[in-house]
């Protein structure tokens, strides 16, 4: 037995060796690698980025990269593909730039855009539906209401990241769409970190925890997948980023009052210079020091040891003024860079924290930080029920150079724009120049298809373009209307893309609009019920009696039989209770 038992060992060996000298062939595109960085932003705010880069094989034998992810992208034939859930706002005046060229951040909610490989825009439309139908139950998201009047093909403002070949490029179609009342929480943060190898429960990926993040000022998850070439090999890569901008103050409040209370008097750094502060009135001062802060304060908990799958051991990066100190665990190696981030190795086992004092003045004052290409903001005009219009500002900050940038919007079909309107204002006025170069215009298809509008433009050093149009409200019936109708409608942001200069492909979102439709008094239907049903039950109650009932004089009623059998008893004893008192 002991002989036939060697016998199989051996030959089982032979038999699976060349798969596993197949395998070890793509060990290379299997590697995984995480990084957080950590920079210091005015007002006391903290930016946290994770991104955690995963590389996989174009074959079913994935090691590393998500096999749930990778069976989707599969059968629904994308080629690439990019996913947003965004939440808050990102402060381009005090913050600077976004982080990452804006790549990794989407608009308010849920934006999704994919190359799906297809023959004609029929199989692309079915493709595209398997793969938000698909994405919507992998993490837990309504991505599946991206129907027909949420998708658009955009024409300017997306390019492929990853590498095709010119016969793929050739069958790929575009395909966007969002969902910007989506709420973010944590059902799409828990299937985020399960695609992780370390599922969250080692490594950076140990600090993300869904009471922190959506407490955040601004929040970004994204899951970039793309085919990545470099060397004459090919592999497929997932990028999954978390940027997030953490108020240092509010994150020490709830750390030491869960239930948030007011500060005493005495605690408050009143101004003195404010004339109304006299007394029990104060005017509190801000941002007078940098505060001190943790990983373990701000996150809740330190860094659970190491990823053992993350090939760079220093992936933990701080990106503070140099005079302000850091103190972090012990037997950690420290990395410096040319550029003056500080970068710190995690190690293998325990706990790993990194401490910030308090640094008085404040340092985050003096931290330069690159402006945008351009500073945008949208908002409507107008007032009434029936028509309103879209406002969008547009700022170039340079001084030298004159920004081109492609202006995309995805709109409702309840919002009808006439494309007459466009007008494009300078300020200052520029003599001969036109900012508009090229226009890409979809109509409207009653509740088949929404708007789609892309415009180049380009914007002179130093100068305000104000772009805007009117539009018409659509009436919706009376079934088409969300449970909290008063509230609004959420329209998508706009996208703006940059097309030239050292900042081409710098990607910016507005902040999404809400929108008031004519809306009906749905109370009024139950209170004509009610008062309706009340006149016909007092109505039909009155003419029932009437025409039922028989009304008698009170002595003519016949009497009952229970009251003659009862009057019958009543005599009886009468007779009885004479008879006695007789005999006595």
């Amino acid at each position: 037995m002991r002989l036939l038992c060697s016998i199989l060992r051996l030959s089982a060996v032979f038999l699976f060796a060349p798969f596993v000298s197949a395998n070890a062939d793509t060990t290379p595109h299997n590697e995984y690698d995480e990084h957080l960085l950590l920079k210091t932003l005015p007002g006391n705010s903290v930016l946290a980025s994770f991104r955690f880069i995963t590389n996989g094989t174009f074959n079913n034998h994935h090691t590393l990269f998500p096999r749930s992810l990778a069976q989707i992208l599969e059968h629904s034939q994308a080629r690439e593909l990019h996913l947003k859930f965004s939440l808050g706002r990102w402060d381009a005046e005090q913050w600077g730039a976004q982080i990452w060229d804006g790549k990794t951040g989407g608009g308010t909610g849920v934006e999704l855009w994919a190359w799906v490989e297809a023959d004609d825009d029929d199989g692309a439309n079915k493709r595209w539906t398997t793969l938000t139908n698909a994405l919507s139950g992998l993490f837990c998201a309504s991505l599946n209401f991206i129907d027909s009047t949420r998708t658009i093909r955009p024409v300017m403002s997306f390019q492929p990241d990853g590498h095709h070949s010119e016969e793929t490029l050739g069958r790929l179609h575009l395909l966007h769409g969002s969902l910007p009342k989506e709420p973010v929480c944590t059902e799409n943060l828990t299937p985020f970190l399960k695609l992780l190898p370390c599922k969250g429960r080692a490594g950076i990926s140990s600090l993300l925890d869904g009471h922190k993040l959506f407490d955040a000022q601004w929040q970004s998850m994204s899951i970039d997948v793309k085919p990545v070439c470099d060397a004459g090999k090919c592999r497929l890569q997932v990028e999954q980023t978390v940027d997030m901008v953490l108020d240092v103050e509010r994150s020490l409040q709830r750390r030491d009052s869960p239930v948030p209370k007011p500060r005493p008097l005495d605690q408050l750094s009143c101004d003195p210079d404010r004339f109304y502060g006299i007394g029990d009135a104060c005017f509190p001062q801000s941002n007078l020091l940098d505060l001190p802060w943790s990983l373990s304060e701000i996150f809740g908990r330190p860094i659970r040891s190491s990823c053992p799958l993350a090939a760079d051991p220093h992936n933990i990066c701080a990106l503070v003024p140099p005079s302000r100190p850091i103190f972090v665990t012990q037997n950690s190696i420290e990395l410096k860079k040319t550029d003056g981030t500080r970068c710190f190795a995690l190690p293998a086992q325990g706990d790993f924290d990194i401490i910030l004092p308090a640094q008085s003045p404040p340092l985050s004052h003096t931290i330069n930080l690159s402006p945008p290409p351009l500073y945008a903001s949208r908002s409507f005009t107008g007032h009434g029920q029936e028509r309103g219009g879209v406002q969008a500002v547009l700022r170039n900050p340079s001084t030298t150079e004159t920004v081109e940038f492609v202006y995309l919007e995805s709109l409702p079909w309840f919002m009808k724009p006439y494309l007459h309107t466009l007008s494009t204002t300078l300020s200052p006025p520029l003599s001969g120049f036109d900012p508009l170069r090229d226009l890409y215009y979809r109509p409207v298809l009653d509740r088949a298809r929404g708007t789609h509008l892309e415009a180049a433009l380009s914007l002179p050093p130093n100068s305000t373009l104000t772009l805007t149009y009117d539009f018409d409200k659509s009436v919706l019936r009376y079934t088409e209307y969300p449970p909290d109708a008063n509230r609004g409608f959420d329209i998508a942001p706009a996208m703006i893309t940059v097309t030239s200069g050292d900042r081409k492909g710098f990607s910016i979102r507005t902040t999404s609009l809400l929108l008031n439709l004519p809306t009906p008094d749905f109370s009024m239907p139950y209170n004509t019920i009610i008062l309706s049903s009340t006149v016909m039950a007092l109505a039909f109650g009155s003419v029932f009696n009437i025409l039922v009932r028989r009304f008698v004089a009170a002595d003519k009623m016949p009497r009952r039989r229970l009251q003659v059998w009862l009057a019958r008893v009543r005599g009886a004893v009468r007779r009885v209770s004479g008879r006695k008192t007789k005999e006595e």
